[in-house]
């Protein structure tokens, strides 16, 4: 299974105890996560008592073989994940890493300017590959007549890459197949994003026509489903979910993130030296009412940000002479924004600063208003932000 796109995969770094480097194949690393022993474990489990009955006498050795079948799915994965990575080369799109894994493997992107048609010769190239396997496959199978070790693993072989083939050409995300969906909604539309959220959708569903088909249907039949071919097919649906799930949420992050600005999602506030008392900053509230206020450097950098529940509860006689400063909580350093940051721009910029408070100054560099890192998080995810 491939996660195909940029920034695919999980996350851009690469985790130190991801798993074993395998080297490098056409300058793209390729690794080998813990997690992949786990679904060999699997097979060799399931698949041993198969081998026994298959060829009768072979004792342990079915272990040996059930395994080789292990290997022979990792090596149809990794032969799909590096059409992938190969023919996003073609294009000029830089391939960060192939990672194996429990669910089959992804292959991970750098970031890259894409095409709708692009995008879909990229997720088709792995589909792709395994049917020219299965095909190579199904041509040497002769040659092992009479040997039933070698000829239950090739047909195993041509069954396997013909299976990762066919699934993986299912149209929904996070499948190959869903770049279909996605190419054909971008180019009704214009809007990958609106694409993806499609592709996204069409992956849920194909999640609960399997999981109806291969767990429930059996049984509203009166036929008794295998337990382990079951409880394999609600894994890779909540995976699927998952995935289907994610892409949908960071779609509709990109369709808000042209709307998101500083201007827009500011606090009207009015700047006053940091030298004010509380005096002073009571009286500038009159003028301006429902106004935050923040204090400035005598450079004009703002420093902290008037506690206004503080404010109110300095006596009127010690107002004139209690700093404004002694009630107030001070900005991270740099926490200052301008109010035409938008976008990207704004999101890249607040990763890089500490705190929840952003002053924001226009042009002049006077202070216009007070951003909350929450109101950013709520207008691009539609949610209040959690607890932290």
């Amino acid at each position: 299974m491939s996660q195909v796109g940029p920034g695919s995969g999980p996350g851009e770094g690469r985790p130190r105890s991801e798993g074993i480097p395998l080297g490098r194949i056409g300058g793209v690393p390729v690794i080998l996560a813990w997690s992949w022993f786990a679904i060999a474990a699997f097979i060799v489990l399931v698949f041993t008592p198969q081998v026994q009955s298959f060829i009768p006498g072979i004792g342990s050795t079915g272990y040996v073989v059930s395994f080789g079948y292990a290997v022979l799915l990792l090596l149809s994965v990794l032969a799909h994940e590096l059409a992938h990575a190969l023919s996003a080369r073609a294009f000029g799109w830089p391939t960060s890493r192939i990672v194996l894994n429990v669910w089959g493997g992804h292959t991970q992107f750098e970031n890259f300017q894409a095409s709708a048609g692009r995008s879909l010769v990229v997720a088709l190239a792995g589909p792709a590959a395994n049917f020219v396997l299965a095909g190579a496959a199904w041509l040497v199978r002769p040659l092992f007549t009479g040997n039933p070790v070698g000829w239950l693993l090739t047909d195993s072989f041509v069954l396997v890459n013909l299976a990762v083939a066919v699934f993986n050409v299912l149209p929904g995300l996070p499948l190959d197949g869903g770049r279909l969906v996605e190419s054909a909604v971008w180019k009704a539309t214009g809007s990958q994003e609106k694409g993806t959220v499609a592709a996204g959708w069409a992956g849920r569903i194909i999640v609960i026509l399997l999981v109806f088909g291969f767990a429930v249907l059996p049984v509203l039949l009166g036929r008794r489903p295998d337990l382990a071919f079951v409880l394999m097919m609600l894994l890779v649906g909540g995976f699927l979910w998952t995935g289907a799930s994610a892409a949908i949420a960071q779609a509709n992050l990109r369709l808000r993130l042209p709307a998101v600005s500083a201007g827009g999602l500011q606090v009207r506030a009015i700047g006053l030296p940091a030298t004010a008392s509380v005096s002073e900053v009571a009286a500038a509230r009159q003028v301006s009412p429902g106004t935050e206020v923040i204090l400035t450097a005598p450079t004009g950098q703002p420093e902290a940000v008037v506690d206004l529940q503080a404010l109110q509860s300095v006596p009127a006689a010690a107002a004139a002479a209690t700093p404004a400063a002694a009630i107030a909580r001070a900005l991270a350093p740099g926490a200052y924004v301008p109010e035409w940051a938008a976008g990207q721009e704004l999101v890249q910029y607040l990763a890089r600063v500490t705190g929840r408070e952003y002053a924001v100054i226009d042009k002049q560099s006077r202070v216009t208003g007070l951003l909350l890192q929450d109101s950013v998080v709520r207008a691009l995810t539609g949610k209040a932000p959690g607890r932290r």
